[in-house]
């Protein structure tokens, strides 16, 4: 029995994080034009790239966007809520968790949430960090606002229901791995950590094979991309292979983050009882 009604959960996620991937890091990169131009790309060609491919294939997935992207850029949000798709939170301007006061890091929390509401209408059902850190109040702060899900632990290949401060909660965790990440494979970039640029096919050969896997054993695959690396010619191919590989299974289910846990969320409490 899959963990949904629909069959097996395959997530296709997106961080748009634009130059925001640079300028968390250091303020002063946005000086910097050819550094900024990195990350400009997924937002004026990597994103549409990616949304024409979903919409061939009539798939609603998620982006989890910094507040500061959303309200950079009004018209690809459009464009993104009009091909059906979720914007998760990914804070605002995607400095490291563990660099912020507690302050700071509500004020990146409730600025975050305000952009998502101001063009989707709602608040955030999901939540990822800025590079994969969480400090003492993160989950805390995602009970008190009420977000449905979390995409940020590497602790198993299925999802599960958060305990914050010994209580259970109704927060799923969506668990990912770094070799479902893009960034491994091919981020490059003179000040950002990896370095790397291996060819599009050693991803597709490990997305594929981690697909086999987790399918057979009825679990989940959650997949983190970002516009300016998949978005890119060489490597947006990776992505269509990888659905259309799904797809002939017959008995997968790609979708929005928000949608899937709702399905899935019965099947846990149902576990734990």
């Amino acid at each position: 029995m899959h963990l949904t009604s629909r069959g097996f959960p395959l997530f296709f996620t997106f961080d748009l994080d634009a130059e925001t991937m640079w300028t968390a890091r250091d303020a002063s990169y946005a000086e910097r034009p050819v550094l900024m131009s990195q990350g400009a790309y997924g937002w004026k060609v990597g994103a549409d790239r990616i949304l024409k491919l979903l919409a061939r294939y009539d798939l609603k997935t998620t982006f989890f966007i910094p507040g500061l992207v959303i309200d950079q850029r009004p018209e690809l949000m459009e464009r993104i809520l009009e091909g059906g798709h979720e914007i998760a939170h990914h804070s605002y301007t995607h400095r490291w968790i563990l660099s912020l006061s507690e302050d700071e890091e509500r004020e990146e929390m409730e600025k975050g949430i305000e952009s998502i509401r101001r063009v989707t209408g709602s608040s955030p059902k999901g939540w990822r960090s800025p590079a994969a850190e969480i400090s003492k109040i993160t989950m805390p702060l995602l009970v008190e606002h009420g977000f449905a899900y979390s995409s940020n632990f590497f602790d198993d290949d299925s999802p599960y229901l958060h305990t914050v401060g010994n209580k259970p909660t109704n927060i799923v965790e969506l668990p990912f791995r770094w070799v479902l990440d893009d960034a491994p494979f091919f981020q490059y970039s003179i000040v950002l950590p990896g370095r790397t640029m291996q060819a599009p096919s050693a991803l597709l050969e490990a997305w594929k094979l981690e697909f086999d896997v987790l399918h057979a054993e009825k679990r989940m695959m959650m997949v983190g991309m970002h516009p300016q690396i998949i978005g890119q010619p060489s490597r947006i191919g990776v992505l269509q292979a990888l659905i259309e590989y799904a797809l002939e299974r017959g008995d997968v289910w790609i979708g929005r983050c928000d949608e899937m846990v709702e399905d899935m969320r019965p099947r846990l409490q149902g576990a734990t009882v």
